[in-house]
């Protein structure tokens, strides 16, 4: 047999019926048998319960106006078991086996256990009778905001303060319930008045109905003349002499399943009038000052879990962009997804061979290369990029994604140009850790899919796709070409159109199809903007540009002169002189312009 227990908010407000097996019952307003009249969120006819086997199937009906909460979430079709429950407005829907009904709906005996759901705004009625004394145990929790130093220390100072604040209460535990296992129930920390007889167990009925489907504060007093006559009185509360409990639930995401359990004995007042709303009592007042403590270590696990995601997030994203992100649901906002983005790879150059000459000391190797990474990340951030990895002595950054914005191109050139100055700066400087490092830098634009990967606690940011790689081999090719920064033709474009020489120039050097690539394309150099101290001026960059277009042309003999305008101290122009000298001034048999790599850097 099974039986369906509804229970309001008031100790009259509940019923048992007993379901028809394989037939279709409906629970309303105004249903007949099956009516709610004392829950004002009940539409008329608002649910459809059917018992199969051991199961009730239970379907939201088109009418209803107000949802169903079935486990925390809204829900409208689900199937319940013995011992589940639904929620509908303040009221409890809780399907039993009948061979172990609840004593509390019994009509012919004086019930065992009363229970009270409490609104916030009925504490708000009820004034503190001694407030001095609780206004001083409240003033307690700046110290506990500013001492504590982990979650386990919060929760001890908590339930401390909590049981300096509630007189009569003999143990105050902090618990936490399990959304999925009905019957995990964790005592996270508890402490006592005074030392118990028995072993402590909060009941798991009240906590879950509290914390889970009335998410308010929820008070069980049991009759204790009743309770003494009862071989099982753990059916509803714990073992030990309480005759009282409430449980105050944590709110918010950083508190899914936490709660404030309160027992104790009662001192004055009966089952009957110990809570009327409104009503100056010992309990209530108990109520509302835990209701007091909740919200304010609700607010300040919120606050934390806060900063430290906003700390996870700023070793990847810049402040610009996590400010932004800050206003978005996280989730939502780094799931992954393909996107137009521009891809920097930032290697060390040389590092090899300073590991091989100094592995006696490689801690300080170590420290170097944590140097040049932090400088890397830096500018990436400082340019509103993102960091995607560190692959030994390589950063990647990346922008497009979480936000794609119009001057992302200019800002990974930006980016690219001060990881060059701050390198060049402290390469002269013997003293500095970077002194002797060189950099490599490779960016390019197009199509990728970034965002976060991994499970719930171990994840990290990264971008997948062909541009990726390509990006790669451009800061390889550094090497090959002797120049600090190389652009694809995507960036390039963007740099010659948008950027004024006075923040960057561009000079394509050469067309060249990348070792293990199928395609072919224009590289071009990122330069410093010209100055008096520069080694380039802009009519060194025209006579190279007139250079490239006679060589790729096959007119080697003007490219030959051209680039004898160039300062012979520009290392760029070398791929091109030794092209021409290695093959006698006379371009291959079919000639097409591509200098084919024969390895990656």
């Amino acid at each position: 047999m099974m039986e369906l227990l509804a229970r309001g908010e008031q100790d009259n407000q509940q019923w048992t019926r007993t379901l028809p097996r394989d037939a279709t019952v409906v629970v309303g307003r105004d249903a007949g048998s099956w009516s709610v009249p004392w829950e004002p969120w009940i539409s008329r006819q608002h649910v459809e319960l059917r018992l199969e086997d051991d199961h009730v199937h239970v379907r939201c009906l088109s009418e209803a106006r107000n949802p169903i909460l079935f486990r925390g979430e809204k829900s409208l079709s689900f199937s319940m078991q013995a011992d589940d429950c639904f929620v509908i407005g303040r009221t409890v829907f809780t399907l039993t086996s009948g061979t172990a009904s609840d004593d509390s709906a019994r009509s012919d005996d004086e019930p065992l256990m009363r229970s009270f759901s409490i609104s916030r705004e009925e504490l708000q009625q009820v004034p503190f009778r001694d407030a001095p004394h609780r206004l001083d145990v409240l003033g307690h929790l700046s110290k506990i905001i500013f001492s504590i130093t982990d979650e386990s220390e919060l929760f001890v100072q908590t339930a401390n303060l909590l049981l300096e604040g509630i007189r009569k209460a003999n143990v105050i535990a902090i618990v936490k319930v399990n959304r999925i296992v009905s019957s995990d129930l964790q005592i996270l920390h508890a402490e006592y008045r005074v030392a118990t007889g028995g072993e402590f167990q909060p009941s798991r009925r009240l906590s879950r109905e509290a914390i889970l489907r009335l998410n308010r504060s929820l008070v069980h007093i049991w009759n204790t003349q009743q309770h003494e006559k009862r071989t099982e009185p753990e059916m509803f509360t714990l073992r030990g002499d309480f005759d009282w409990a409430f449980c105050t639930p944590l709110r918010g995401e950083a508190c899914d399943g936490l709660g404030i359990y309160v027992a104790g004995r009662l001192t004055e007042g009966s089952p009957d009038t110990i809570l009327i709303p409104g009503q100056s009592n010992e309990l209530s007042e108990d109520v509302k000052f835990a209701e007091l403590v909740a919200t304010i270590v609700s607010a300040l696990r919120e606050m934390q879990a806060l900063q430290h995601r906003q700390s996870v997030l700023s070793h990847f994203f810049s402040p610009s962009v996590l400010r932004i992100l800050s206003t978005a649901d996280p989730e939502t906002a780094l799931a992954p997804r393909e996107t137009e983005v521009t891809v920097l790879f930032c290697d060390l150059r040389g590092f090899s061979r300073k590991v091989e000459s100094s592995s006696d000391s490689l801690s300080s190797i170590l420290d170097r290369v944590s140097e040049a990474l932090g400088v890397m990340s830096t500018c990436i951030l400082n340019h509103k990029g993102a960091i995607a990895d560190f692959l030994g002595d390589c950063a990647i950054g990346f922008w497009g994604w979480p936000l794609l914005q119009k001057d992302d191109v200019q800002q990974a050139c930006a980016a690219a140009l001060d990881i060059q100055s701050a390198f060049e700066k402290f390469a002269k400087q013997k003293d500095h850790p970077l002194f002797g490092f060189e950099v490599g830098v490779g960016i390019g634009t197009g199509r990728a899919v970034a965002g976060k990967i991994g499970s719930r606690d171990q994840a990290k940011v990264t971008v997948f796709g062909p541009v990726v790689n390509l990006a790669s081999r451009l800061e390889g090719l550094t090497r090959l070409l002797r120049v600090p920064i190389l652009l694809d033709e995507a960036t390039a474009k963007v740099v010659a159109e948008t950027l004024p020489g006075t923040k960057a120039r561009c000079r394509p050097l050469a067309r060249i199809k990348p070792y293990g690539l199928d395609s072919s394309l224009i590289v071009s150099e990122l330069l410093q903007p010209s100055t008096e101290t520069s080694l380039l001026t802009d009519q060194h960059l025209a006579h190279y540009k007139s250079a490239l277009a006679a060589f790729l042309e096959g007119r080697w003999g003007d490219a030959y002169l051209q680039l004898h305008n160039v300062p012979p101290e520009d290392r760029g122009k070398d791929l091109l002189l030794s092209f021409i000298l290695n093959h006698n001034h006379t371009p291959p048999p079919g000639w097409d312009g591509v200098i084919v790599m024969q390895s990656k850097s």
